[in-house]
């Protein structure tokens, strides 16, 4: 039986994934298993004989510099359990290491060496780099809770967030789909005195207009059809705390008077009821939208206006701020290896120029989706010009002119180029506009410059 069990653990040492080792009192290598050797890049016969210094481990030198008479950490501590450290392989390289060992007794109680094992932590290692430069590039010093961007631009949104935040005034973040605003409006509120009361989210544009007041306001029971119970609004909800009011150009006018009341006298009442009911939240709202020419056009109430507007934050559009783009792809680079164990180390030169010459008329949102969609293509190393989508790049795969290349160039594009472009595209001009690298109003101003009439398209 005994014979039997020997092999049953000799069979187990060699299946387990962590490498073993076997040490006299020396610190000669007695015995090794097969990770072992697969971790170290020894052979067992290279290895067995040797002194465990051949490992160069830094947990020994440790030990011998707080005056550790033997060379093995392990015979002058007894033990060694979960300590992170790092070996050199036969290659030269470090490999980041979780080591656990014991010395060994005989009978009588005396010391007659040392098992060790080592546990592989390259992978842990590479993502608590990752997640340390993730926590690096959203520290103050490149951006502010989630926002990223050190350009003058971003500066100046960082310093007026942080001052709203101190401030108990409705807000309004003015920008274009895609510019952060939701990330810009978190910020707020985890800078701002309400940070301890809840947070509501309430898109105006995605809420049905004839629920709406019931999603805000809340109902009593039997208020109308389906109302078979009392419902508490998001207003009330976010008592004690900040709601954030998406797309807040979308209100119909018959809410915006009801929300009016509520910046007025703090309160609300709930649809089907009589009683108002007191909250106390602060408003915060954006819109991509032209609120001047909303209420021009008498779809906005200009006393609203003039009450969620107190304190006005635009978020610039990420072609006004492209010195950030090399900054946001790193960080994007890094949330996608995340999720998708990726080795991907960054981007090319051209990839990088193309992108940076690109008008992004969807923003951060776009050049997110564009990173992912090179995280798809690329299998590895760095992401490069054909991984890109091919709407960034021309047929010949040449990046598309920035857009001072394009000034230059406006007067020189013929008309033959812009017929060919609208031809090629079947007369869809937006297609024409990016092929030719400029903005569809662009193009419609060369149409006109040029004299090019609809009959001329179609020919």
């Amino acid at each position: 039986m005994e014979e039997e069990y020997n092999r049953y653990w000799k069979t187990v040492v060699e299946t387990m994934g962590d490498g073993l080792m076997i040490v006299d009192t020396d610190g000669l290598i007695v015995s090794v298993n097969q990770a072992m050797e697969e971790l170290t890049g020894y052979t067992r016969e290279e290895l067995i004989g040797q002194s465990c210094a051949v490992l160069d481990c830094d947990l020994c030198f440790q030990s011998r510099a707080h005056g550790g008479d033997k060379y093995c950490g392990l015979f002058n501590q007894g033990q060694v359990r979960r300590r992170r450290c790092k070996v050199r392989r036969k290659d030269g390289t470090q490999r980041p290491m979780l080591k656990n060992a014991q010395v060994l007794k005989d009978d009588a109680g005396q010391v007659v060496g040392g098992v060790e094992t080592l546990t592989d932590l390259s992978e842990v290692a590479a993502k608590d780099e990752v997640i340390s430069r993730l926590r690096r590039q959203l520290s103050r010093e490149d951006g502010l809770k989630g926002m990223l961007g050190t350009s003058p631009a971003m500066q100046q949104v960082y310093g007026l967030v942080q001052s709203a935040a101190h401030s108990e005034a409705p807000v309004i973040l003015y920008g274009e789909s895609g510019t952060g605003k939701e990330l810009a409006v978190a910020a707020i509120h985890e800078l701002g005195p309400r940070r301890q009361g809840p947070f509501v989210k309430v898109n105006i544009a995605a809420l049905n207009e004839s629920l709406l007041e019931s999603e805000l306001f809340g109902h009593v029971k039997g208020a109308f059809t389906g109302a078979d119970r009392t419902r508490v609004g998001r207003f009330e909800t976010a008592s004690g705390g900040d709601i954030f009011l998406d797309e807040i150009g979308d209100l119909p006018l018959s809410t915006q008077v009801k929300l009016l009341r509520v910046l007025q006298e703090k309160v609300i009442e709930k649809v089907g009821a009589q009683e108002p009911v007191p909250v106390d939240a602060r408003i915060l709202t954006a819109t991509n939208k032209n609120l001047n020419l909303l209420m021009a056009q008498g779809r906005f109430r200009e006393d609203l206006y003039y009450r969620i507007a107190v304190i006005p934050i635009r978020l610039p559009p990420l072609r006004e701020r492209r010195e950030d783009i090399p900054l946001l792809i790193e960080d994007f680079i890094q949330r996608a290896g995340l999720k998708t164990e990726k080795a991907i180390a960054g981007m090319d030169r051209r990839a990088l120029e193309t992108l940076l010459a690109h008008d992004w008329p969807g923003n951060v949102r776009e050049l997110i989706n564009v990173v992912e969609y090179a995280f798809v293509l690329c299998p590895g190393g760095e992401i490069r010009l054909e991984h890109l989508p091919a709407y960034l790049t021309d047929r010949a795969g040449r990046p598309r002119p920035d857009a001072a290349s394009r000034a230059r160039r406006g007067r020189a594009v013929g008309r033959d180029e812009i017929l060919e472009a609208l031809r090629e595209s079947g007369g869809n001009k937006a297609e024409a506009a990016r092929r030719l690298g400029v903005s569809r109003v662009t193009l419609w101003k060369w149409l006109k410059a040029r004299g090019i009439t609809p009959e001329e398209l179609e020919s």
